[in-house]
């Protein structure tokens, strides 16, 4: 799969669904310590990411496009839920995704496609809901890698995780490489999710389809790869333990290697 996938509204409300249920499986399974454990998040405990999920689920409910920006109400949400022990909170946690659930199965199609706010600029609550589902994934990785937790990278929700990520390549080259012009990459993914991610610089860099010569090739696992790319782990551990390897120009791929990160 070269490509970024096309959203419908109801693909993305079964990713979302999916999404929603692996997350709370691992919430529900936590033991205390576990709860208070560090996750990849600096700023944030175990404990602090399901705050912060839970928190902007809420901040949804009973929102539509159009009115205040939702995440006004964050601040206050996520001070009561601090205030919650963790059974607790795994349990607003799993009434506030339901609810949210069932408020999306009632939309339409046009009220996916409406204009809105999303967190990277105007776009549509459809791609709102898209940057959700990742977000949601991208946090799951944030408490189940630490404490390694098993789980599965692959499928749907993975896919789309990824087309976050696949969709802003030519800014990650462009910007965080900074691939000079006429210089091309290819990134390899060899599962769960397997894909090849390829792009150019022609006056600027962008995703391409076909990519004949590549300058470099870096190959790694999707997990590792969306870790990087989301500023989760070390670039430096993981070139040391061959999770990511490169060919072609070397000093292109060691400094591409170390340089996927464009979120956190």
């Amino acid at each position: 799969m070269h490509g970024v996938t096309t959203n419908t509204r109801a693909h993305l409300i079964d990713v979302l669904r999916a999404d929603f249920h692996s997350f709370g499986t691992v919430a529900a399974g936590l033991t205390d310590e576990q709860w208070q454990a560090q996750s990849l998040c600096p700023a944030w405990s175990v404990q602090g990411v399901v705050i912060h999920v839970t928190a902007i689920e809420a901040a949804l409910l009973g929102w539509r496009p159009g009115a205040e920006h939702p995440f006004a109400a964050m601040p206050a949400i996520a001070g009561e839920l601090a205030d919650l022990a963790p059974a607790q909170l795994e349990q607003r946690y799993r009434n506030v995704t339901e609810a949210r659930l069932a408020e999306l199965s009632t939309m339409t199609d046009d009220e996916f496609d409406s204009p809105s706010v999303t967190p990277v600029g105007p776009g549509t609550y459809g791609r709102f809901m898209a940057i959700r589902a990742f977000d949601v994934w991208v946090h799951e990785r944030d408490i189940r890698v630490p404490l390694g937790i098993p789980g599965d990278d692959s499928g749907a929700a993975a896919e789309l995780a990824l087309d976050e990520v696949h969709g802003s390549l030519g800014f990650i080259v462009g910007k965080k490489i900074g691939l000079t012009d006429g210089k091309g990459i290819a990134i390899e993914l060899t599962g769960p999710v397997h894909r090849q991610l390829l792009a150019k610089v022609d006056g600027r860099a962008a995703r391409v389809e076909e990519l004949p010569s590549p300058d470099v090739t870096l190959t790694t696992d999707s997990l590792t790869f969306m870790l990087l790319a989301c500023g989760r782990i070390d670039p430096e551990l993981a070139i040391a333990d061959g999770r990511i390897t490169w060919t072609g120009d070397e000093t292109i791929g060691a400094h591409a290697a170390r340089s996927l990160a464009f979120t956190m």
